[in-house]
């Protein structure tokens, strides 16, 4: 990475594509996208959330590159650029509307952050021996459902996480750059051991083998479009932060392809994981957090080495977890700099800390922790995830958007790329919100 005054560049194309699905790859890849597959159709639900990746990746995630490199900072400042350029006044008002998909962005990280401690105490008692000797259904409801029951995980991940990011960008490669080929690795050799349970055989048939008539079924399109939209980070605050700090060389449209493949690898990967394994042990792939801290302890209990497997499958999430979270605390962070520029990097960190923490340390149950991120999931990042499309492609300038995107590229955006984020991209984001504001559905 370079450094230019307080703006923090990517050193290499590699190091920002990573650092990119870092934060693209988590939970939403290791059981949600697992659990949508074995719950809406296998095949079918694979089918349509390839072809959702392809435009989300292409149009959308490019477009949120594009406003973070031109306006050179995070959420706020993106806002008030897409919307000056309609108008000058109107950019104040961009700003404003600016708050919340970033305020999404913290509301995410602070819940993240106790499930990221669960998993944390998971890979400790895994490396100790004793998650792969108790009754793992007790043993979750033990931490899951007293207050203040992770508290010295919860703050390390916090903490730790904070750390990493106190030289910005330049940090951020470097960690993803260890963190991502590790989780690719220890995912693929995880994949390869469940290859070899019986009874594995059926989860593969199940994923590869289209229902056709599974895509007659309108939710299953619902819900192939909201995973893909959240799997991506799309959430009009996030990966504006990162494409921030892209040189104007870079071809934003290449990066997001990139993005793209390397996460739709993540979650198949997880998935080949997650659905052979509970088809082998006749098991419910749709069980969400009791997936990764009842179901697979069982399974790891059942065979040869399953202590080690559990440290190396509970540390892959703890380097899913981070990754993502980092850019969660990357987009706030920077965000508050731009619009409070005497404050220092550390004090805001520091504020983000005891902010995350003291709202968070209130949650850990997961009573608590559940329905806050329902709402979030359910009302914030939506709502976020739309006002970004809508700001790009019908209030930012058509000609000052794809001037943007076109930088750096081979072939230069066109009316077909533009068009397809107004009338395909935007009315997607636009679905899933009401979906998920009139259904009350949390994807």
């Amino acid at each position: 990475m370079r450094e230019d005054g307080r703006k923090r560049q990517f050193s290499s194309r590699w190091g920002f594509v990573l650092s990119a699905v870092g934060s693209a790859v988590g939970m939403a890849n290791v059981w949600g996208f697992p659990a949508k597959v074995g719950s809406y159709g296998g095949g079918a639900f694979l089918i349509a959330y390839l072809a959702f990746i392809l435009l989300f990746g292409i149009v959308g995630l490019s477009a949120e590159y594009a406003v973070g490199r031109r306006a050179k900072t995070g959420t706020l400042g993106a806002y008030e650029t897409a919307w000056g350029t309609r108008k000058k006044s109107l950019g104040k008002a961009g700003g404003l509307l600016g708050w919340l998909p970033l305020a999404g962005s913290m509301c995410i990280a602070i819940g993240y952050a106790v499930i990221i401690a669960y998993v944390l105490k998971a890979l400790t008692d895994s490396l100790a021996g004793t998650l792969l000797e108790v009754d793992s259904a007790a043993w979750f409801e033990g931490f899951s459902l007293a207050d203040y029951s992770v508290i010295p995980f919860h703050a390390i991940v916090v903490v730790g996480t904070l750390l990493t990011l106190l030289l910005g960008a330049k940090s951020i490669e470097k960690s993803n750059k260890v963190m991502m080929p590790l989780f690719f690795l220890i995912f693929l050799v995880l994949a390869l051991r469940v290859a070899f349970l019986p009874g594995a055989a059926a989860g593969y048939r199940y994923m590869f083998s289209p229902r056709w008539e599974e895509l007659l079924d309108p939710m299953v399109w619902i819900w192939a479009m909201g995973q893909a939209f959240f799997s991506l980070s799309i959430t009009g605050s996030g990966m504006i932060v990162y494409g921030a700090y892209l040189d104007t060389a870079e071809d934003v449209v290449q990066l997001a392809k990139r993005t793209a493949l390397f996460d739709t690898i993540a979650a198949l990967v997880a998935a080949l994981v997650m659905i052979p394994a509970c088809f082998a042990y006749g098991l419910d792939v749709g069980a969400g957090p009791s997936l990764l801290f009842v179901t697979l302890p069982r399974i790891l209990q059942d065979i040869p080495m399953g202590r080690l497997f559990a440290v190396i499958l509970y540390a892959a999430m703890i380097f899913a977890g981070v990754s993502s979270l980092q850019n969660m605390f990357e987009a706030v962070a920077e965000s508050l700099l731009h619009r409070f520029p005497r404050l220092s990097r550390k004090a805001v960190l520091a504020l983000l800390c005891v902010v995350c923490l003291g709202i968070g340390l209130h949650m850990e149950p997961i009573f608590k922790w559940g329905p806050w991120m329902d709402v979030v999931s359910i009302y914030i990042i939506p709502i976020g995830a739309t006002l970004g499309a809508v700001s790009w492609f019908w209030i930012m300038r058509r000609e000052d958007l794809i001037d943007e995107v076109g930088k750096g590229a081979g072939k230069a955006a066109g009316p077909l790329w533009y068009g397809a984020g107004r009338y395909l991209y935007v009315p997607c984001a636009v679905i899933l919100c009401l979906v998920a504001l009139i259904e009350k559905v949390a994807f």
